[in-house]
């Protein structure tokens, strides 16, 4: 079981808070350090010093990190245009020596959007779906030759689909809940696909819908990577669990019933039945970034029993 970091900068969070934690990321033993891409808090904080933009962000710690393996979970489809896209995660993986993956989803926040005059298209899926085939077209295009592509909301025409990334093909993560154009789009783009915020039982039945996507599409279930994003809530005992609850301001028992929380033993349990479903990687969502002892409970005390 792979376990990565997953941040939320949005809720407040400078570059050399993110560079600190992707920092202790690597020297800790973590898979990876994630964040998400998003321009606006959410909820009752004070979200300062305001937003860093998530491949600005993965560009620097490209350059200030050696291991880890870096991405998204996940851009939002509506922020960038995409070729523009293709171009900023090629470069990046450039600049990483080949560790970069990319998560990328529909978009759906409209509050942040219409902060910052972002266009906010009632249609998100369909260029969703298009996004993808670009980005994964572009990159797939030998040398020397084009790539044009006519779709309904984004035309290439005569694209040299340069640069190329350093990997011979960056993971693409596609992840939701959906019942039906979500695996269907991940059986036909996706090198990974993940679960957020989701229940063991939910957990499997999506897994399940994506397994027989896949299949139907022409490729083996096992091709694609399974995994889950969960908050993470660890302590020694009872009161550090609490400690730690009241610092993100969620409560014990909901974070229990709905997340990854307790004591060593209690997550490596929740993790488990994780793994018994067919999760492979848990991406750990830490919402206090300050907390850096809580990084190295989890290494030495849960991450030490998965191996």
């Amino acid at each position: 079981m792979d376990l990565r970091i997953f941040t939320e900068p949005q809720q407040g969070a400078s570059y050399e808070t993110l560079l600190t934690v992707a920092k202790a990321t690597e020297d800790l033993g973590f898979d990876a350090f994630f964040r998400s891409d998003h321009y606006l808090r959410m909820g009752d904080v004070h979200g300062l010093p305001g937003p860093t933009d998530a491949w600005i962000t993965l560009a620097g710690l490209a350059r200030e990190t050696k291991r880890i393996r870096l991405g998204t979970l996940m851009t939002a489809a509506t922020f960038r245009l995409p070729g523009v896209l293709a171009i900023q995660v090629a470069q990046v993986d450039q600049m990483s020596g080949g560790r970069v993956e990319l998560g990328l989803g529909a978009g759906w926040y409209e509050e942040e959007h219409q902060a910052y005059g972002i266009p906010f298209p009632k249609e998100k899926f369909a260029r969703l779906e298009e996004q993808l085939a670009i980005v994964t077209g572009l990159w797939a295009t030998e040398v020397g030759k084009t790539f044009d592509f006519r779709g309904t909301h984004y035309q290439l025409t005569d694209s040299p689909a340069l640069p190329k990334p350093a990997q011979a093909k960056v993971p693409v993560l596609i992840g939701g809940h959906g019942a039906t154009r979500t695996p269907r789009l991940a059986a036909q783009y996706a090198d990974e696909f993940n679960m957020p915020f989701a229940s063991v039982e939910d957990s499997e039945r999506q897994f399940g819908r994506v397994r027989a996507a896949a299949e139907q599409a022409g490729r083996a279930a096992g091709d694609l990577t399974y995994s889950n994003a969960l908050v993470v809530c660890v302590g020694r005992d009872d009161a550090e669990v609490a400690r730690r609850a009241a610092a993100i301001g969620r409560e014990v028992d909901e974070l229990k019933a709905n997340g990854l929380a307790g004591s060593p033993a209690e997550v490596v349990d929740k993790i488990g039945r994780y793994a018994e479903i067919g999760s492979q990687r848990i991406y750990l969502q830490v919402l206090d970034l300050s907390d850096l002892d809580h990084l190295e409970l989890i290494s030495s005390q849960v991450q030490s029993q998965l191996a």
